[in-house]
């Protein structure tokens, strides 16, 4: 587990929304106030395909850091994209193990699940529809980003994928509404800073002036890359590199060279960080395919702000600049600029004020899927008349759309 706090117990208001995007690889639990305040956010690696024990264990995290949620009136919003994984043999039966586990555990009588246009669901609903509550994690985050931005380009860069989504006139312009449909569409890319592979970032790549092949092997991943270049933030760092090997900048150069037939010892540690700064243009350049395609379908944005989120929004921001655009953290829509004023700050142990709002915004920003079902519940819930049922979906009818 990785938060803004590396203890368990944490304080959490009683009448606290639980905000959960349940991926393949990692789940991201956030905490926001009745009032719409972020409270506290954290991350948990959950290998989901290796089977629903890993799920189980960070329930059991998330009982641990705050108690409250496992309370029977704690209200739980729900996204996911770990239907994928090929632990279920499809996306419906996948939608409808996580949706069992997780009623099950969190008590379904409080638990929504985020369906777009189809409103909150309870399970069975979810269950029933399940088409409109898989991956749907980035219409949760690119929807609660238009409630502050009319017009922005919001690209969410994870550990796997990237998500690329226009929204125009303060709605979300994508015209994929599926993984399917998205991936023509370019608003889904498949380019993450950690997990992926790094053959199926480019085929060819520079090294010492020359132009050479690359291995198709699982040698190495994009985490090595990013650990080189200094960008990747340790705690974001959660999975295994592709050897089962350390962490550190010498193994991922070594596993670099063998990408491409060399050993590390056979160049010198600036040809090894030429290497990456290599792979990392070719990324980027694989994510600038998206976020062009985009664009071209969506000439209204021609001037619009990059809105950056995920663990790799590093390179959001690279994009940004190379296209002369102006560019917004989501940290600083969500929590950085005063709506985190209850977050509790997590132990300095020496450290200065910058370094904790940056660990702050990291988290806010990383797990910004889970941090926006939360605000889009609490803010329904603020709308919603006192004498009303606690949710439309409960009676067939859906939710009011944030």
């Amino acid at each position: 587990m990785s938060g803004l706090h590396d203890r368990t117990g944490t304080t959490e208001p009683a009448d606290a929304v639980f905000g959960w995007d349940v991926g393949g690889a990692h789940v991201k639990v956030s905490c926001v106030d009745a009032a719409g305040a972020l409270v506290d956010v954290a991350q948990w690696a959950c290998p989901l395909w290796q089977g629903l024990v890993h799920l189980e264990r960070v329930i059991d995290g998330v009982f641990a850091r705050w108690p409250a949620a496992g309370a029977a009136d704690a209200r739980h919003a729900v996204t996911m994209t770990g239907e994928m994984v090929d632990l279920f043999p499809d996306r419906e039966q996948g939608v409808r193990v996580l949706v069992q586990t997780l009623a099950a555990r969190l008590d379904g009588s409080s638990v929504r699940f985020f369906a777009g246009a189809c409103g909150w669901l309870i399970a069975a609903d979810a269950i029933g529809q399940w088409r409109a509550v898989a991956s749907a994690n980035w219409l949760a985050t690119s929807r609660w980003v238009a409630t502050q931005l009319p017009d922005a380009l919001l690209i969410d860069i994870g550990s796997t994928t990237t998500d690329v989504v226009p929204i125009v006139d303060a709605r979300v312009a994508a015209r994929g509404a599926n993984d399917a449909a998205r991936l023509v569409t370019g608003e889904l890319v498949y380019q993450g800073v950690v997990r992926t592979p790094l053959c199926g970032v480019a085929h060819r790549i520079a090294f010492r002036g020359e132009t050479t092949a690359v291995m198709n092997e699982w040698f190495a991943t994009s985490a090595d890359v990013y650990r080189v270049t200094g960008e990747l933030w340790p705690p974001h760092d959660q999975h295994p590199s592709a050897d089962d090997g350390p962490k550190t900048v010498d193994a991922s150069c070594a596993r670099l060279a063998r990408m491409i037939g060399w050993d590390a010892a056979d160049a010198g540690a600036d040809a090894w960080r030429a290497v990456a700064q290599s792979w990392r243009r070719e990324q980027l350049r694989a994510i600038g395919a998206g976020v062009a395609q985009v664009c071209d379908a969506h000439p209204a944005l021609a001037d619009a702000p990059l809105v950056g989120a995920g663990c790799g929004r590093f390179l959001a921001a690279a994009l940004a600049r190379d296209m002369s655009r102006s560019y917004v953290d989501f940290s600083a829509l969500a929590g950085a600029g005063g709506r985190s004023a209850g977050m509790p700050q997590p132990d300095t142990h020496g450290r200065n004020e910058r370094d904790q709002r940056n660990e702050r915004d990291e988290w806010i920003a990383t797990c910004a899927p889970s941090v926006a079902v939360a605000l889009l519940m609490a803010a329904d819930d603020a709308r919603r008349p006192a004498d009303s049922e606690p949710h439309a979906a409960q009676t067939g009818r859906p939710a009011r759309a944030a």
